[in-house]
Formats: structure tokens, sequence, C-alpha cells
């Protein structure tokens, strides 16, 4: 996404199963390199994620 993701957008790069098509190629965003995963990011199921996920974009609109 050559201008950003956009809050609330998925990014093109993530797959139907949730993976990362770019992950382990040298052409992966540094943003995406660098980030480190936590419980408090990850939660306990793909429901809390998800919820972290909203929250962050509420947080993060313009």
């Amino acid at each position: 996404m050559p201008r950003g993701k956009p809050a609330n957008t998925r990014c093109v790069q993530l797959a139907a199963d949730f993976r990362c098509q770019l992950f382990g190629r040298p052409e992966r965003p540094a943003v995406c390199q660098t980030l480190e995963p936590s419980l408090e990011m990850c939660g306990r199921t793909a429901e809390e994620a998800h919820l972290y996920l909203l929250r962050l974009d509420l947080l993060t609109r313009p």
C-alpha cells in the first residue's frame, strides 16, 4: 500500500487465512518487520485480537 494503510482497512497483503503474503520477503514494510506481537495485541483468541485492532483504528482516526 504505497500511500499507507488507512484505519479500518484490511492490508492488501493479508491472505484469506490471515497470513501475511510478504512475510519473510525483503519487500515487507519495515513497520511490519519490526512489529513484536504481545499478549495485549494478540489476545487469547482471534476475536480478542480483532477487538484490539478495532480499538487502535478508533484511536488513530484522523
